[in-house]
């Protein structure tokens, strides 16, 4: 069984042209969807190359449109390939068939078996550039699902897929720009230079003239909220991750469909499906809320991550909750009320105050205090210089906008602009749900499990956030705490710190998959512990082995362990 030849093309002078006009390039974002996941892939920065490196598939995520290049990649296809397009190949149009379609800067995509009788959910997307299939059309083998333009609602825009046969191979292309869609969820429609627009129901007043994450929100306030039995508004869907799960799933049957494989990587450790987190913020840094603190962590049996804001608590504190094998991490504080401000110098000032507060030789984490956050990327920069090397700010700040505002529960590298060449920053990004279950001017505990199953859907990583002081004053925040616990737990989630969380995504990402051997031994650079690898089975194979065989991405695996 041989191992696809899945090939990422980003040409890299169209990429130049881009930036130089102040153009994003985050087609780039393909390398982290497929690194998260462990996938083997090869670079291709001009279409020169294709002819070189005969990939399997071809992943366009930035090309020309120029007629050479149309040209260059109609012949690769002709001669036996397999294209892949995120909204893009526009000028293949009416070769295929098509006309193009007004574009849509928001949509929703109706996919199969995502539309219920009662609870109406598609895919929000946030570039499309949909086709029409002209009546003459011949080489169109298949159009699925509907993309709506402007609500969900709304009038239908075109198919979301269409597959083409071409010569000896096939095009598959989609309506909707994928890549820019999880970016622009995860990280925000632009810089955050000012106040965010306010929830029409008065529930997450987010002008509230101190720049924060959810500032920037790619969500609907009446589109993509739902409410529990309570009435509790909520983002329901993580977007972003549903979206990557449809890309990874998408690459994967053609590739099974072509009789070959792509092994791949697991999200957790062998038994562990997903992650439950528990992180802190020390705001009054009372000794006596960290002590109570400590014991229901005891009594839950779980170990949590502890962002801690000056001035601190005592040396002592400090002592027993490292003793007790808790994380400690920052809280930075540019809160211009709290006597903070927005600067790398105060940022810096700040983590060597808690090294020296705290006696640590490194810290690994950090999570602004009140989600406070300015511009784009900064921030990571900042981060990268101090040698932080996770962060937990993107998250709520208001009851009306706990869930998945930003579209994931999954840790993420995050992307930079045009200005710093669409480059990765080196610090892990594990966003929060929510704040203070059962605090009155937070949020009810209504919405854990409909967040726990969202996040088991996706695998990812459940993350509550409880301030140590409202554990301490309020015993209903403190029976919340307690109830995430139980009910994460009786879902087989387990617990992690961020420190954990970090290690092991770095690792997993040192793992590098070369294939399967001819007698089917599985081929792999470096070693980690317990780390899956999931090899998916060509069309009409099965597996006899019980226990070793499970759908992932709605394909078929064999199931190796490291």
């Amino acid at each position: 069984m041989r191992t696809a030849v899945v090939g990422i093309l980003i040409d890299q002078q169209t990429a130049e042209k881009h930036r130089k006009y102040g153009l994003n390039v985050f087609g780039n974002y393909i390398k982290e969807i497929l690194s998260h996941v462990g996938m083997p892939y090869v670079r291709i920065d001009h279409t020169e190359q294709i002819t070189e490196i005969k990939p399997d598939i071809l992943v366009a995520a930035l090309t020309d449109e120029d007629k050479n290049t149309r040209q260059q990649l109609l012949d690769y296809v002709d001669q036996g390939g397999h294209l892949i397009s995120y909204a893009g190949l526009n000028g293949m149009a009416s070769i295929l068939g098509c006309t193009e379609r007004q574009h849509l800067s928001v949509g929703y995509a109706v996919l199969e078996g995502e539309i219920g009788t009662s609870n109406w959910h598609a895919l929000r997307c946030l570039k499309a550039r949909p086709w029409s299939i002209n009546p003459d059309n011949a080489g169109l083998r298949q159009a699925t699902g509907s993309l709506r333009s402007g609500i969900a609602q709304g009038a239908e825009a075109g198919a979301v897929l269409l597959q083409f046969k071409y010569g000896q191979g096939q095009i598959d292309r989609w309506s909707v720009d994928i890549l820019h869609t999880i970016v622009t969820m995860q990280q925000g429609i632009g810089p955050v230079i000012d106040d965010g627009v306010p929830a029409p129901d008065g529930s997450a007043a987010v002008n509230d003239n101190i720049l924060k994450a959810d500032d920037r929100i790619a969500m609907d306030w009446e589109l993509d909220r739902s409410f529990t039995e309570k009435g509790t508004p909520y983002f329901a869907y993580p977007y972003a991750d549903l979206w990557r799960e449809r890309l990874i799933g998408h690459l994967l049957k053609k590739v099974t469909s072509l009789g070959l494989t792509l092994p791949f990587l697991g999200y957790w450790p062998d038994g562990i499906d997903y992650i439950a987190h528990i992180s802190h913020d020390s705001d009054h840094n009372i000794d006596k809320s960290a002590a109570t603190t400590l014991q229901v962590l005891e009594e839950c049996g779980i170990h949590s991550t502890w962002c801690m804001i000056e001035p601190g608590y005592s040396p002592e504190m400090f002592d027993a909750i490292k003793k007790a094998g808790h994380e400690l991490a920052l809280h930075y504080n540019a809160l211009d009320i709290g006597g903070g401000h927005w600067d790398q110098a105060e940022f810096d000032r700040q983590a060597d105050w808690l090294k020296q507060a705290a006696d640590m030789d490194q810290i690994i984490s950090n999570k602004n205090h009140y989600t406070r956050f300015e511009g784009w990327g900064e921030f990571f920069a900042w981060c990268e210089a101090a040698g932080i090397k996770a962060d937990q700010t993107r998250g709520p700040s208001k009851t009306g906008n706990v869930g998945f505002l930003f579209g994931t529960c999954h840790p993420y590298f995050p992307i930079s602009l045009f200005d710093e060449n669409n480059r990765f920053y080196d610090v892990l990004e594990i966003g929060f749900l929510t704040q203070d279950l059962d605090n009155p001017n937070v949020t009810d505990s209504s919405v854990l499990v409909p967040f726990l199953e969202q996040v088991k859907q996706v695998e990812g990583i459940a993350h509550f956030l409880f301030h140590q002081v409202h554990i301490d004053n309020l015993p209903d925040v403190a029976d919340a705490l307690r109830k995430v616990v139980k009910e994460a737990k009786q879902r087989g989630f387990v617990f992690w710190t961020s420190r954990q969380i970090n290690e092991w995504e770095r690792a997993r990402r040192q793992i590098r998959i070369q294939g399967l051997s001819e007698n089917g031994q599985l081929n792999v650079e470096g070693s980690l512990s317990n780390a899956v690898v999931w090899v998916p089975l060509p069309e009409g194979e099965a597996i006899a082995e019980a226990g070793q065989a499970a759908l992932k991405f709605g394909v078929l695996c064999r199931k190796y362990t490291i």
